[in-house]
């Protein structure tokens, strides 16, 4: 009889520390398990063998778990990743090699102490997102026989369902990452363009490939980005994490986020999805959120330039060469994904890009203004059927809300949101700019929490929500003299690309004072034991690069600190150190800077 393991990240690393089992148990046990799910679900490729996991299994021996976040945790690599010695086939037989050297992420795991079970089934060549596009059999969904997956990530997005893995890597280019976690029930994190490392990598669109986390909550994708996100000299396309967005700004979200709705929904006639996106607008709203209609056009066109553009011709380069020399190694539904790259010319492909310019333009525009855009992470859920029927049509239904994300830079996590009526997971979709990913796990995670679904794997909650405020590329700053909105030192915020976020009122702990000197006549805010008064201020949001140059600016004696709100939150502020308060006049009377400059 098979034991049950708590395949959850805390819930391993409690067993490991308190010796209730060790990693050569649990790895012995899931290998028999991917095994046998393996003819009906066909989710992986290759599952290490017992010889294939004494490495790993060796190298953790005598270590305390203490030592390594990751000891013992079982996780499965798309077989687009290269894991050393093991053939990466991008599921073409014809294709494969055996890399000397595992993929960056891969070698960041393992030696973090995670162990790998096996390499999963994918889209071939990551060109897909349904799942059945495989010459190793078709991955079916995990809760429903009739439909798909989800792809490329097929098999990713099912070792962590079924309960294999407590994680698993998958890529995303054009929603691979996504539409095979809301398919499962999982939430899918494509980090923002070059968060993670994509060395060792084999590429659809290199350019725009990110490599992914699938996981059962959003608190576990939060710990593997923490873990991981690290500039990568193997990586060209490498980029640095920014401080913003380190593990300390997963948290809850603040009330009153901005969030897009678009204007143009699609759901292709689907009956159930409409009710379900707007019971998810509704979560969002009772998380404290604000929903903000946004024309979703530009986005829309962003997408279909993905395959309807030159960008095909970057797929093509990859598997272009052995579809001209072994075409019956291709599948026929790849070839006809790729048929028009090899005459696409260099002159499309600038004039793609310069479309592409613009239109991200408009769509940074319209970011500039939110903290993040809700959609579905799909329209409707396409059968096994209907897929086979029409290929092409119906795989491109399940990216409509998931092509134009990386082509525009931005940040995405799949999150679970319901169960349609016959019990197939459905999600949606939070994307924000480059660089917000935290933010986006926290918006997730406390979705999750709110709606209380299942779990994948049948896993449970048992972390406390974060006590902390999600942080992500804005930085709130609180005035209340000459910055207010409209008053002579307000256009140092709004040339920053600063927004008014509300008006409010100090706890009654504060005395407010006209210093000397000017112009312009600024105001001292004190916090005090006894006799303090609530001063009338302003919440105002710039984003985090451009604190600097707005901090350097501020002439002595006024800082920036903490002060305390009406409603018991703590922002930071201008604040006045004490020396100068001994010739100010006291105007703390007037309740504001703006009643006392109109006295």
């Amino acid at each position: 009889m098979l034991h049950k393991y708590d395949l959850r990240l805390s819930a391993l690393a409690a067993s490991y520390a308190s010796g209730a089992f060790t990693p050569r148990q649990l790895l012995s046990q899931l290998r028999e398990q991917a095994l046998a799910l393996n003819p009906e679900f066909n989710l992986f490729i290759h599952v290490l063998s017992d010889a294939e996991l004494e490495p790993y299994l060796a190298a953790l021996e005598g270590r305390d778990p203490a030592d390594l976040p990751l000891y013992g945790v079982p996780f499965a690599i798309k077989d687009n990743i290269d894991l050393a010695g093991i053939p990466t086939t991008a599921a073409c037989p014809a294709f494969a090699y055996v890399p000397q050297q595992s993929a960056t992420l891969v070698e960041q795991l393992i030696a973090l102490g995670a162990v790998p079970v096996g390499k999963t089934n994918l889209d071939q060549f990551a060109t897909g997102l349904n799942g059945t596009r495989s010459p190793y059999g078709a991955c079916r969904n995990s809760v429903h026989p009739d439909y798909p997956s989800g792809g490329s990530s097929a098999g990713s997005s099912l070792a962590v369902a079924l309960g294999v893995a407590s994680f698993a890597l998958g890529t995303d280019t054009a929603g691979s990452g996504r539409v095979p976690a809301a398919l499962n029930n999982l939430v899918g994190l494509k980090a923002s363009k070059g968060l993670l490392s994509t060395a060792g990598v084999v590429p659809a669109c290199r350019t725009l490939d990110c490599t992914t986390f699938f996981t059962a909550t959003a608190a576990e994708a939060s710990h593997l980005l923490a873990l991981t996100a690290r500039l990568d000299p193997r990586d060209a396309y490498s980029r640095a994490n920014p401080q913003w967005n380190d593990a300390s700004a997963f948290g809850r979200p603040h009330a009153g986020f901005r969030f897009g709705v678009p204007r143009q929904l699609e759901f292709f006639g689907c009956t159930e999805s409409p009710a379900l996106f707007a019971q998810a607008v509704d979560y969002l709203r009772e998380l404290g959120g604000e929903p903000v209609e946004i024309d979703f056009a530009p986005f829309l066109e962003a997408a279909r330039l993905l395959y309807e553009g030159p960008w095909v011709a970057e797929r093509y380069s990859v598997a272009g060469e052995l579809i001209e020399q072994q075409p019956d190694a291709v599948l026929p539904v790849i070839q006809e994904v790729l048929r028009k790259a090899p005459g696409a010319t260099a002159v499309e492909a600038f004039r793609a890009q310069y479309r592409l310019q613009a239109l991200k333009a408009i769509c940074d525009q319209l970011m500039a203004e939110l903290d993040c855009v809700l959609t579905p992470a799909y329209p409707r859920p396409v059968t096994l059927a209907e897929l086979a029927a029409e290929p092409v049509k119906r795989n491109a239904d399940l990216g409509w809300y998931t092509n134009f994300m990386n082509l525009l830079d931005y940040a995405a996590v799949a999150v679970p949101s319901a169960f349609m009526g016959n019990g197939l997971p459905w999600g949606v979709t939070l994307f924000g700019r480059a660089f917000t990913d935290q933010w986006l796990l926290g918006l997730a995670d406390a979705l999750q929490r709110l709606h209380g679904l299942p779990l994948a794997g049948e896993r449970q909650f048992n972390s406390p929500a974060p006590l902390n405020l999600a942080r992500n590329d804005r930085a709130r700053v609180v005035v209340c003299g000459a910055h207010l909105d409209g008053l002579v030192l307000n256009w140092q915020l709004r040339n920053r690309g600063a927004r008014l976020l509300r008006k409010t009122t100090t706890a009654a702990a504060y005395r407010l004072y006209a210093l000397a000197g000017g112009p312009p006549q600024r105001p001292g805010l004190q916090r005090v034991a006894a006799d303090g008064v609530a001063i009338e201020v302003e919440v105002w949001e710039l984003p985090s690069a451009e604190l600097g140059s707005f901090l350097t600016g501020i002439p002595a004696p006024l800082g920036l600190g903490k002060v305390e709100l009406a409603d018991g939150s703590w922002e930071t502020s201008f604040i006045c150190e004490s020396y100068a308060l001994k010739s100010a006049e006291d105007i703390s009377r007037y309740g504001g800077w703006r009643a006392y400059l109109a006295r």
